[in-house]
Order: C-alpha cells, then structure tokens, then sequence
C-alpha cells in the first residue's frame, strides 16, 4: 500500500562552500512537516562553471554533515522543462515506487517551470541570501590548509580537457604581396597579429577584427577571409593536456597605416618571398611558421 503521508523533496542546487542559513532554514521546515525528506540537486552539465564550481558529491558531502539520514539524489539539467519534469516524476516514483510526494522550493526555483504529476509548495526564504554574491566574495581568497590545496587539484582534475581558441590575422596590401608581421616586447622574433578569442565575440570573424584593432591600431581592412585552422604547438601547453587551435584569417588594408599596440612593440611589412629566408634566420616565432606555410601556399603566385 502507498504510504499516505508524502515525502518531503527539496530542489535545489546548493552551490555556495557552506549551507547558508536559508538553506538551513529551508531544510529545517520541511523536516517539520515530513518525517521522511529528500533533496534533489540539480547536476548542470557544464562542470567547473562560475555559476555551477560545485560538482554533486561536493554538494552531497556537505548536506550530509549537517543532515545525515536525508538522501541526496543527483538530477541532470535538461534544455527542456517539460523533459526535466518528465525527469524528476521517473526518479521519484522509480527509486520510490510506494510513496508520495510533496515538492518544496523557494523563491526562483522550480516551480514556474515544473510540469510534472506532483503538489509544489513555495517556502518563503527567511532573508535574501545570493548564491552568486557569496561564490563571488570568496572567489580570490586563498587558505592556508592541505584541504584547500586538495581541492583546487580535485576540481583540477575534474574539468573536461580544453581547446582555447585564438585567431590569427594575415594583413595584407599591395595586391597580397605584402604582409604585416608583428614583434612582441623582449623578443626578436616575429609573428602574425593575433590572439584569444573571448566569450563576447560573436564569431571568430569578428575576434580576428578586434584583436587586429588592438594590436595594429585603427586600421580599415576588407572582410575576414577564412584560410585555414590548426592546432598551435605552444610551449606554455606542450606538457599540458589543453592545447590552443587558431583560426587563421586573411584580410587586405583599405585605409590606414597599421601601429604596434596592445602586447605589440613593432610591426613591420615583409613580402611573402621574403619569408622563407626569415625563417631560415629564425626570425620568426616556431608556433607561426606553420601559419606562414599556409599562406605562402595560397597567395603564393
């Protein structure tokens, strides 16, 4: 027979070092109000996020301190409410076939999206706490403990291996005869314009315009052409796993003359039948030769 008395279910992400005194308050009124009380922690699948550093046995670990006899399950996110509700009802009812349920969340959790089979409550939140202000206000501190240090190397370990991408700029002018190649501080190697792409970029089109703003001043140019795409032999990442992949785009000057900026010292204009030679003289950084390579191949007439 199903128990008639449901079960108490909170769903939550708990994504701060310590259960706050919301969190501890909301645990504490459905302890109330059920004798039996589980917490769902929703899983994103993005691991090592600002938004979501915790993993689930972090989160689990650190309930169960507190609250040893509530079970913890772990929920995945999914792109669809109706999926994830879907989700939810199967892991309740499967892992417990004989029981009922009462959902509990607080203000901004679940509930305006929740499309399942069983009753929610709203409980009010005893202060306004934010989650994000507290990740954020520990963020930069560092602690002199073993435990500190050890979980800096688990989350290490845990992220998934990276590709960073960059972009690289070949400018040309003359009819692509000559191209700009650009000299960083402290080096007397040279390379193409280039760098990062970053997370507000739109495209690698429009990373590859920004960088070659930032690096060669106010220069008006054509459109990004594509050329070709590789993996870039850095040494600061040969012994890592992540590794960088550029994206190599051509481009002719309109209007302008390029100056060195940003992380640039000199910029210079060379022919492409120069390049061979500087090569041979080793006047050109290692990890851009393979970039070289492929534009002598291509203009190259």
């Amino acid at each position: 027979m199903q128990n008639t008395k449901p079960t108490g279910v909170i769903i939550a992400r708990f994504q701060t070092p310590s259960l706050h005194e919301g969190h501890l308050e909301l645990i504490r009124q459905v302890k109330q109000k059920h004798n039996r009380v589980l917490i769902i922690l929703g899983v994103s699948p993005v691991r090592g996020s600002r938004k979501n550093p915790l993993d689930y046995y972090t989160r689990e670990r650190m309930i169960k301190q507190q609250f040893p006899e509530i079970i913890v399950l772990p929920l995945s996110d999914q792109k669809s409410d109706a999926v994830w509700s879907q989700k939810l009802d199967e892991l309740l009812s499967n892992n417990f076939p004989h029981e009922s349920f009462l959902l509990y969340g607080s203000r901004n959790s679940f509930m305006d999206t929740y499309t399942g089979k069983y009753r929610t409550e709203a409980l009010p939140p005893v202060q306004d706490y934010n989650a994000t202000a507290m990740r954020e206000a520990i963020s930069d501190k560092v602690f002199d403990t073993e435990e500190f240090r050890a979980g800096i190397i688990y989350n290490t370990y845990n992220l998934f291996p990276s590709v960073y991408a960059t972009v690289d700029i070949a400018l040309f002018r003359n009819d692509k005869k000559e191209l700009l190649l650009g000299r960083k501080p402290n080096e007397n190697v040279w390379r193409l314009p280039g760098g990062f792409s970053d997370p507000t970029d739109d495209n690698f089109e429009m990373a590859a315009a920004r960088e070659l703003q930032e690096e060669c001043g106010a220069v008006e140019t054509g459109p990004m052409e594509y050329v070709a795409s590789l993996r870039v032999n850095d040494w600061r990442y040969a012994s890592e796993i992540n590794k960088i992949i550029t994206t190599l785009f051509s481009t002719d000057l309109v209007y302008g003359e390029p100056a060195a900026g940003d992380d640039l010292e000199e910029v210079r204009w060379v022919t492409l039948t120069d390049i061979p030679t500087l090569i041979a003289k080793g006047e050109i950084n290692d990890t851009h030769i393979p970039l070289l390579a492929k534009l002598t191949e291509k203009y190259s007439y």
